[in-house]
């Protein structure tokens, strides 16, 4: 009797864990092998890029869900976020976020700044009320715009836009895992599949790096 119960316990379980597992990653599904790879910036660690809009609504939806997300990535795992620039009207928010970067302000505003954007309307494309919303934010007004303003800063919202274009990013919230593996919400049909397959990407990335250094 005691086997027994233990027999239908120990399937139960198995039933359960086969449940709760997530379903296998499906190329040409929830995500695509890019025909040319690219190489990444982040050296031992896995890359996984963000492509986003700070005015894009879906990207604001997704921001709280992310950000969970990116709190229980390996130390092995680095993600770049890369503000797209499609148009002319997308250039100040590359701006912007390269800004913040550059005076150690993300961590505190990243949020902020969508915040502005969606819930309290302001159009930080408009210098002075970007300048205006900055000093409210305890940020000394002229060395953000001094910032802002720079060679540096208009160069790497430049490259951003090149690196879209490399990746063919038609799109926002787009994401490359390793440089060869491209997903979206758009592919996975939803938030929590779309880190299923973000995290099962890396999964695939450290297996192929470690089959490198394996063949050396």
């Amino acid at each position: 009797m005691f086997t027994r119960a233990l027999a239908m316990f120990a399937a139960a379980v198995l039933s359960w864990s086969a449940f709760a597992a997530p379903d296998a990653a499906f190329e040409g599904h929830d995500y695509a092998l890019l025909k040319n790879p690219q190489p990444v910036a982040t050296g031992n660690r896995i890359e996984v890029l963000e492509f986003f809009w700070y005015r894009c609504p879906h990207c604001y939806q997704l921001e709280p869900g992310l950000e969970k997300w990116v709190k229980t990535l390996p130390k092995d795992v680095q993600i770049r976020r890369v503000p797209a620039v499609f148009r002319d009207d997308w250039l100040p928010g590359a701006k912007l976020y390269y800004t913040l970067e550059q005076m150690g302000l993300l961590d505190r505003l990243h949020s902020k700044v969508f915040a502005a954007y969606h819930e309290q309307n302001l159009n930080l494309n408009d210098p002075g009320i970007l300048g205006n919303w900055i000093a409210q934010q305890g940020v000394d007004r002229k060395k953000f715009e001094a910032i802002y303003n720079s060679f540096s800063v208009q160069a790497k919202a430049m490259q951003g836009a090149k690196l879209a274009t490399t990746y063919a990013i038609t799109g926002v919230p787009a994401f490359i895992v390793e440089g060869r593996y491209s997903t979206s919400m758009s592919m996975t049909g939803s938030e929590p599949r779309l880190f299923e397959v973000l995290d099962q990407l890396i999964d695939m990335s450290r297996a192929a790096r470690g089959s490198k250094k394996a063949a050396r």
